[in-house]
């Protein structure tokens, strides 16, 4: 009887406020919690508060791998708070590239808008798949897998994400690895590379010690 309660109890404290109610749009004044942000009162609440149009125009694909991500996250999009869900924009320009990175709280699935793209996973196992998807395919990442994608189609490639979570945060290896205060000695014998290869991946993601 007590592991049913226990049970029970994790249940309900797991539950998100927009299953006890409608909705939830975020109240950012407040304090994040276990399962998100208190609710602003539906007094407060207009028919904006469930549009975002912050996806309708190109990202920058001018940036050091070439690609855009554009996200309407929790943080972006408060009504999100507690439903399970966001989106994001991709822009990737030929031969450009989201690199290995993983989102430690949610899958993720993609759709092919435009062009063609070369994405892949590794396992946890290290076993590594790798498909070509095209426009109109849809391709999933599950949680916490490193994941990456290379822009293989020769033209502009638009790829339109969800996540399943409000809030999936985001890790990319390089920038994990090279763009903290890690000490290159330290480096060095985690990742078998020399100095000059880690101090010029260092110089690039904006690493230092």
């Amino acid at each position: 009887m007590l592991h049913i309660l226990a049970l029970f109890s994790f249940l309900l404290v797991s539950s998100s406020h927009a299953a006890l109610q409608d909705f939830c749009v975020a109240d950012f004044t407040a304090p994040q919690g276990p399962t998100g942000y208190s609710c602003r009162t539906p007094a407060e609440v207009t028919a904006d508060d469930f549009v975002y149009s912050g996806l309708r125009q190109p990202g920058n694909t001018s940036s050091i791998f070439n690609a855009s991500i554009n996200s309407a996250s929790v943080h972006k999009f408060p009504v999100l708070n507690g439903l399970g869900v966001s989106v994001a924009r991709a822009d990737v320009a030929p031969g450009g590239v989201l690199p290995l990175h993983t989102h430690p709280g949610a899958t993720e699935i993609i759709l092919v808008a435009r062009g063609a793209v070369t994405a892949g996973l590794i396992s946890s196992d290290n076993t590594v798949y790798v498909k070509t998807v095209e426009e109109g395919d849809i391709m999933v990442f599950p949680q916490g897998l490193l994941h990456f994608l290379v822009n293989t189609g020769g033209t502009e490639a638009l790829i339109w994400v969800s996540f399943s979570s409000p809030s999936p945060g985001l890790q990319v290896l390089n920038t994990a690895l090279f763009g903290n205060n890690l000490d290159s000695d330290l480096l060095e014998k985690i990742t078998l590379l020399g100095d000059d290869e880690v101090q010029r991946l260092k110089g690039i993601f904006g690493g230092t010690g």
